[in-house]
């Protein structure tokens, strides 16, 4: 017997109870609600897409074709003095952007490491999960870059610290408010011996 045809004479005998004012003795209706909730649940999750884990947008960049184009490419020992609309390297304001899954965290920083700025994707006014978002990490970017250019800097050095979605899109908003970003530092920290991570989640 199919389903369709279980379901009818199901509806058809509760209709002949409520006519006779019988009560049914018991139900041909079963339903598995419950179990296709489950399957529907583990269809919609093996079709989302991959986590983004801070690395796309970047692109792979052939090294040895940008040394024979640019001498400079590589700092070395004059690079420190080496003069940015007439400022030495050394004596350019940093800017930290600390980028984790959940948010992104964007500081301006002089020379001396005494912070001025700080902006976070929090503080911009996304809530939730859509502080991750890279739309929220260059909103922020593009926010903390007009301030800094209200306190007269223009030329900066970028300094990225951690893995998410905010990586390129944080830089990209510094450029779009306005900001001339020299050099692009990747302080990461990378663990010789990291913890062991969590097992993997079952779907």
């Amino acid at each position: 017997m199919s389903m369709k045809t279980t379901v009818l004479a199901g509806f058809h005998y509760m209709r002949q109870c409520a006519h006779y004012a019988i009560a049914p003795r018991n139900s041909y209706l079963h339903t598995s609600a419950f179990l296709a909730k489950a399957e529907d649940r583990k269809e919609m999750l093996a079709s989302l897409p991959a986590k983004d884990e801070g690395t796309i947008g970047e692109k792979s960049v052939d090294i040895d074709t940008l040394i024979t184009r640019k001498e400079k490419f590589f700092p070395d020992a004059s690079t420190a003095t080496q003069l940015f609309n007439g400022i030495p390297f050394n004596e350019l304001p940093i800017c930290n952007i600390r980028v984790s899954p959940n948010n992104t965290i964007i500081s301006v920083t002089d020379y001396k490491g005494v912070p001025r700025l700080i902006r976070s994707c929090g503080i911009e006014g996304f809530k939730n999960t859509r502080k991750g978002t890279n739309i929220a990490a260059q909103a922020t970017a593009v926010s903390i870059s007009a301030k800094a250019v209200e306190l007269g800097w223009k030329t900066v050095r970028v300094k990225v610290r951690g893995l998410g979605p905010g990586r390129m899109s944080a830089i990209k908003g510094l450029q779009v408010g306005g900001l001339n970003i020299v050099s692009i530092t990747d302080n990461t920290p990378v663990s010789w011996n990291p913890p062991r991570p969590r097992k993997q989640r079952s779907l």
